[in-house]
């Protein structure tokens, strides 16, 4: 038996051998030299031009390395800070934002919660379960475009290339290439530079011009979508104060929100934070037509302070307040559709002033955070809003897009404008945390041929130069743990 269990081991490891497989506990492995050709194509194409590319993106690594430190101490002291305050600030969360561990602290990627299920049971991550599919995604192509940067400017400097792989630690994917070590050590510094900086630089590159198709995508579709008429809703969650028979529905265009108009998302988002900031708006109602509405209702205060004259229990009445020339307290329990259609939005009673028609300023009277919200989608008849604004945006899904014919989906502007948002966050990440010189990442060689390539005619021994990388590597990694110890316990204290 025992014979047999050696023999089926050996045949197993030498299966995993044959197809570059490796298997360890948390960790997956596989490389291959089906890409070599493809690379060594990619390393040899225009010499002039790639030597050009990785010495722009040489001086960019080294700049990145000196940045990513100033931005891990700046990091620091404002987490420091806002742990010591009794009120820390709190994080905008209306659009797709990553915030890498030395930016916010911890690799944190907030994303506007509009899913129940939350992928918080891996450190540091905070996402709707219906975005991993962009998330790691994101993170396994941002991987192989860094790692694609070392193995061309690899070739370029002459150095052998082994192999390309990817990889699985946990759940998150990345890739990696294998450089023949005794090459890269017989290369100058500002070789070895060219290399270890080209996997920053790609990232940077990445990020750019993800940015770019973000920036142009109204020009990139505009001849199957046209923008600047309104937000087109995407998606309404089942659990929405704006669902209902006269809510919203997918593939609604809204156009108002109250008085302010809403030509895209980002109008959207600006209009409910406005709404949320200022005071309730009210409307201009005559005063025959308020004597003919209201009717008598008892009046009480709410545990906020805030009055209550509607006691029927009613969805479709609200209780008003305003005021005349004799008393400024007066309230009204009327019907929010009648009192609102087709009335002027108004501040005080001055603004209802019309045609010598005796009017008063009426707003309803509801709790300190909550709102009545008119929202215009035509040709459907408006939806009044009662509550939080937050819990309207964070619950309605939205598209800047509007397809020009109906078998158009109105879901690809969407997941196009999502995952460039990923991509330029990731990538983006994946290059500030590599830059750093720490142990163990991009940033120790690139600090080493650094030092090489600078202080060797300062600093003769070879030895000492070494002490001082090493210093530096220490104090790197030290400053780079901090940052995300007090992100993760940030992160989990929340």
């Amino acid at each position: 038996v025992l014979q047999s269990s050696n023999s089926l081991k050996a045949s197993y490891e030498d299966w995993l051998l044959t197809y570059g497989l490796s298997v360890s506990p948390f960790h997956l492995r596989w490389q291959t030299a089906l890409f070599n050709r493809q690379f060594y194509n990619w390393g040899r194409w225009k010499p002039k031009f790639l030597y050009l590319w990785f010495s722009i993106g040489m001086v960019f690594g080294i700049v990145a390395m000196f940045g990513s430190v100033i931005l891990l101490g700046k990091t620091l002291l404002q987490t420091l800070t806002q742990m010591l305050t009794e009120a820390p600030k709190a994080q905008n969360d209306r659009m797709l934002q990553v915030v890498v561990s030395v930016l916010s602290p911890g690799l944190y990627l907030r994303t506007v919660n509009r899913s129940k299920e939350l992928l918080n049971g891996v450190p540091g991550v905070n996402l709707p379960v219906s975005q991993l599919t962009y998330f790691f995604s994101a993170i396994l192509i941002s991987g192989v475009m860094h790692e694609v940067g070392h193995g061309v400017a690899a070739i370029r400097e002459q150095v052998r290339f082994n192999g390309f792989g990817i990889f699985i630690f946990i759940v998150y994917p990345g890739a990696f290439v294998d450089l023949f070590t005794t090459h890269l050590q017989l290369i100058s510094p500002v070789q070895q530079l060219r290399i270890f900086c080209a996997g920053v630089w790609h990232n940077f590159v990445l990020g750019v011009a993800s940015f770019m198709v973000l920036f142009l995508l109204p020009a990139i579709l505009f001849p199957f979508y046209y923008t600047g008429v309104g937000a087109l809703v995407t998606e309404v969650t089942e659990d929405s104060p704006a669902n209902g028979p006269r809510g919203l529905f997918v593939g609604d265009l809204v156009t108002n929100l109250q008085d302010c108009p809403v030509y895209n998302v980002e109008d959207w988002n600006s209009c409910l934070g406005d709404i949320s900031e200022k005071s309730q708006v009210g409307y201009c109602v005559s005063a025959a037509t308020l004597q003919q509405l209201s009717f008598p209702a008892r009046v009480y205060r709410r545990l906020d302070g805030t009055v209550e004259c509607c006691s029927n229990n009613s969805l479709t009445d609200i209780c008003f307040s305003y005021s005349n020339k004799l008393d400024s307290h007066l309230y009204a329990c009327l019907p929010a559709r009648k009192v609102i259609e087709a009335s002027k939005v108004c501040r005080t009673n001055t603004d209802c002033h019309k045609d010598f028609v005796p009017s008063f300023c009426v707003t309803p009277s509801l709790e300190n955070q909550t709102r009545l919200i008119r929202v215009k989608h035509p040709p459907h008849i408006d939806m009044l809003y009662v509550g939080h604004p937050m819990h309207l945006q964070y619950t309605v899904s939205l598209s800047s897009f509007v397809p020009r014919q109906n078998f158009l989906s109105i879901d690809l502007p969407v997941v196009i404008e999502t995952f460039c948002k990923y991509l330029i966050s990731l990538s983006g990440a994946l290059a500030v945390i590599n830059a750093v010189p720490c142990f163990a990442l991009d940033g120790q060689w690139i600090l080493n041929s650094f030092l090489e390539a600078t202080l060797s005619s300062l600093i003769v021994e070879k030895q000492n130069r070494e002490l001082v990388g090493f210093l530096i590597l220490l104090a790197g990694s030290a400053l780079l743990a901090a940052n995300v110890a007090l992100g993760l316990w940030m992160v989990t204290a929340r």
